[in-house]
């Protein structure tokens, strides 16, 4: 339990906040496509998911420049 509150960053508090926005939204207005943007959101948020493979970090270095 513990390691799944480690790492928390802004940008997964967005995410949470985001979903939880959303799944109200889809249950007031009755327009439930935006639940499944909910849980595609919420899915990021409990299992630490954002962008595949690591390919969202900005490189540095380039390999070439050493």
């Amino acid at each position: 339990m513990k390691r799944f509150f480690l790492n928390w960053h802004i940008i997964r508090f967005f995410r949470l906040a985001l979903g939880i926005f959303l799944v109200f939204q889809a249950f007031e207005t009755h327009q439930w496509f935006f639940l499944g943007f909910a849980i595609f959101f919420l899915f990021q948020v409990f299992f630490n998911l954002g962008c595949q493979s690591n390919t969202c970090q900005i490189q540095l270095k380039d390999k070439n420049d050493e």
